[in-house]
């Protein structure tokens, strides 16, 4: 039977699954009872099972033959605190969470993967399969790798992949090079002087210097980045005062920053100091400004992307397998495991139906119909790249 067909031939068993943990969606390092579910089926299947590892995470070994060679996968597991809307029989149980941008899938398929190689065992050497904690919010690979990832599960590369609704179904998407923006919060604080909103003249107000700000901060994408290359500066949050007739003390910012090079990202980060400190002097009040650490850009490995691409179109055909032109502002902590390893990170077409919802939508739910595929892919890399030789 084939990778496809064996899969196919247990699909119900996981789909089922992928559903159960739609219903129970836990947030990062949180992820008790998925990573629960997760190392009592490794273990039940033969893996040497780790747990603990950025507290929750869950990593799966299975070694075969004699090679030296090895590879990891990862899937991650948390949810995001977002209401579900979907009206699904299965939909989260959990007030305030769901499963919105279909990680429960990724876990899905690679448990569904494990089954199939710890049943046949067609491959020379070590698999290490990664169930990631808080990708979302707190950069669970980033913790795994504090923690001694590869010190302790040596690979000699990694893969990972996303899910992505509009993108065509069961259709394999990959990128060489820069894939995903870096990315990283800024918080400013304005500091003025409060006063009555009738005597303007003796208060120092930081909702006009902040509105200026918003305005000065568009000029650092258009006048000091390269036009040829990549850089975002969003306001995502400007919270200042309570009542009409009074003028508050501070306005406080939250502004992301995103791009594809270490370069423009120092550069975005380097003008939005000066002119956030440019402009409160302008109105004669002081800034405090925290950066909250990030993802780095995601680059993926020419070689082993190419080497999974080969992989993918052997599976499922040239037909389904796309060289995507350009990348994504999207950050993912995959590019942790990047820095550290060769490897790749790809796309897992969802469907183009129009009433698909995006990630991160209270109505997205997970295409039950691609966790096939994916997990056949992933069986069908670690059987190429441990292959006998």
């Amino acid at each position: 039977m084939t990778i496809h067909g064996n899969i196919a031939a247990n699909a119900d068993t996981f789909v089922a699954l992928r559903r159960d943990l739609h219903s129970h969606p836990e947030l990062g390092l949180e992820e008790v009872r998925t990573s629960g579910i997760v190392a009592s089926l490794l273990e039940g299947w033969g893996y040497r099972v780790t747990t603990g590892i950025a507290k929750t995470g869950v990593v799966g070994t299975l070694t075969n033959g004699t090679s030296r060679r090895s590879i990891g996968i990862r899937a991650d597991m948390d949810a995001l605190p977002i209401v579900e809307e979907t009206g699904l029989p299965y939909a989260s149980r959990t007030p305030g969470l769901m499963h919105a941008c279909g990680h429960d899938g990724h876990t899905s398929m690679l448990l569904a993967a494990a089954r199939y190689l710890a049943e046949t065992r067609n491959f020379n050497g070590t698999v290490h399969l990664i169930f990631q904690p808080a990708e979302e919010n707190f950069g669970g690979a980033r913790i795994m790798m504090d923690e001694g990832l590869f010190m302790h599960f040596p690979c000699d590369a990694i893969f990972g992949l996303h899910n992505i609704p509009g993108f065509a179904e069961n259709r394999l998407g990959f990128h060489p090079g820069p894939f995903m923006a870096s990315v990283e919060e800024i918080q400013v604080t304005l500091i003025g002087k409060g006063g009555h909103g009738a005597e303007p003249h003796l208060a120092n107000d930081p909702i006009v210097a902040g509105a200026s700000l918003i305005m000065a901060l568009q000029t650092i994408v258009s006048r000091n980045i390269n036009p040829l290359d990549v850089g975002i500066v969003t306001v995502g949050g400007l919270k200042a005062g309570e009542v009409c007739n009074v003028i508050p003390e501070r306005a406080w910012m939250t502004i992301g920053v995103r791009a594809f090079s270490r370069e423009v990202r120092a550069t975005l980060v380097r003008r939005l100091r000066e002119i956030v400190h440019g402009q409160a002097s302008t109105f004669g009040m002081t800034a405090e400004i925290v950066e909250v650490p990030g993802y780095p850009v995601l680059v993926n490995d020419p070689a082993m992307t190419d080497f999974a691409r080969a992989v993918g179109v052997g599976l499922l055909g040239e037909e389904n397998v796309e060289d995507l032109t350009r990348p994504t502002s999207g950050g993912e902590d995959f590019a942790f495991f990047l820095e550290k390893r060769p490897g790749t990170f790809f796309l897992l077409g969802q469907g183009t139906e129009t009433d698909r919802k995006g990630l991160h939508h209270p109505g997205f739910d997970f295409n039950d119909r691609t966790l096939v595929t994916g997990a056949s892919f992933w069986c069908a890399l670690v059987e190429r790249f441990l292959a006998e030789v």
